[in-house]
């Protein structure tokens, strides 16, 4: 069995709502290292395609009586690829207002806190949770952008590990989410639901990951009927966990094939190209609708995962690519930064705390 570890930490703004907090997991050598880097959204233009010039008869028709010259060239539309909503109220984004004048902060704040970043919801909060996603929601609709939200809050989270919490029973998990999906308002928003919760869960009986499983086929269907915009995505692990046909049979049941995809690589290293090939052998061995993508997080894995298997903050790595629903891969959604790079594993750091000397380390590696 491998061994996984993981934390993802909740920190609460000063407006209540919960910031881009994070750290997903990892394994020993050939094991799970869950949670990787997060997509980020660029803002892209594509054009119809221009007629053929082989359409073109070589002898020109006599124009139509009705026509003229003066008769206006009709106009090609553009079509223009979201962008994605950066939240003011992150770790990374407190730590530059607050430290203006240190060498990093230029470097910090220009590559990894001004890029779009996955707001997690992680405190079991009940009273508190449709408020505190409306404001992210309401703040993106403003801007028209597209906010990523991390519900991360099912029982028994990272199997007790460093990430342990979340509701105390699926019970009042599914009221949780009842009212996080009031929050959602009508807008399309991209959900990253519950990193872990179906890759890791060997952990659970067979009773309990059955029950759990029902439970996130529930989230998927009650998200999507508060906000028909909202794009539900389900854990796929990533390229270095569970092989393909496994994964997609535990999706299966968890009823990703009603959602709008799969989500890999949270809080990890693998590379893009390593999850762009394991997500479509994914979704290939998932079946369901050919509507179904996926979404990579792309935050650290810009130097992929390390030869020796290291998760835990391990020297070398880099942020990826920059977060965009325009990835121009078939069947790739978006690349996201769903943990945001320089918070804490636990090793540079206490899990989820921003580390000013990780980020640096991330934003300036080559």
């Amino acid at each position: 069995m491998l061994a996984v570890a993981s934390a993802v930490v909740a920190v609460g703004t000063a407006t209540g709502m919960l910031s881009a907090l994070g750290e997903e997991r990892g394994g020993a050598a050939g094991g799970p290292a869950v949670g990787q880097d997060r997509p980020v959204v660029t803002y892209a233009t594509t054009l119809a395609p221009a007629p053929s010039a082989s359409a073109t008869p070589s002898v020109r028709p006599a124009p139509s009586p009705r026509r003229t010259a003066a008769s206006p060239t009709p106009t090609v539309a553009k079509r223009r690829t979201p962008q994605l909503y950066r939240h003011p109220d992150s770790q990374v984004a407190d730590w530059v207002r607050a430290h203006p004048d240190d060498p990093r902060a230029a470097v910090i704040g220009n590559r990894i806190a001004d890029r779009p970043a996955a707001v997690w919801f992680a405190d079991f909060a009940p009273a508190a949770i449709a408020s505190r996603v409306r404001a992210v929601t309401s703040a993106a609709s403003a801007q028209g952008r597209v906010p990523v939200l991390v519900p991360y809050a099912i029982p028994d989270r990272d199997c007790g590990g460093a990430s342990r919490g979340g509701a105390p029973d699926l019970a009042a998990y599914d009221g949780w989410i009842d009212a996080f999906a009031r929050g959602l308002g009508s807008g399309e928003v991209i959900v990253i639901l519950e990193p872990d919760s179906v890759a890791q869960a060997d952990c659970l009986s067979a009773a309990d990951r059955a029950a759990r499983f029902a439970s996130l086929a529930r989230a998927g269907r009650v998200l999507k009927a508060a906000d028909p915009g909202a794009r539900v995505y389900y854990d796929a692990g990533h390229s270095g966990w569970h092989p393909p046909g496994r994964q997609a049979a535990l999706l299966r049941q968890a009823g990703a094939t009603a959602a709008a995809g799969i989500f890999s690589n949270v809080a990890n290293f693998r590379t893009t190209e390593d999850e762009i090939a394991y997500d479509r052998q994914v979704l290939d061995a998932l079946g369901g609708p050919a509507s179904l993508g996926a979404v990579i997080d792309t935050s650290r894995n810009g130097n992929g995962a390390p030869a020796n298997g290291a998760w835990c903050d391990p020297a070398g790595r880099r942020i990826g690519r920059a977060p965009t629903l325009g990835t121009g891969q078939a069947r790739i959604d978006a690349y996201l930064w769903v943990k945001l790079p320089g918070e804490s594993d636990g090793c540079k750091g206490a899990a989820g705390s921003f580390t000013p000397s990780y980020a640096y380390d991330l934003a300036s590696s080559s």
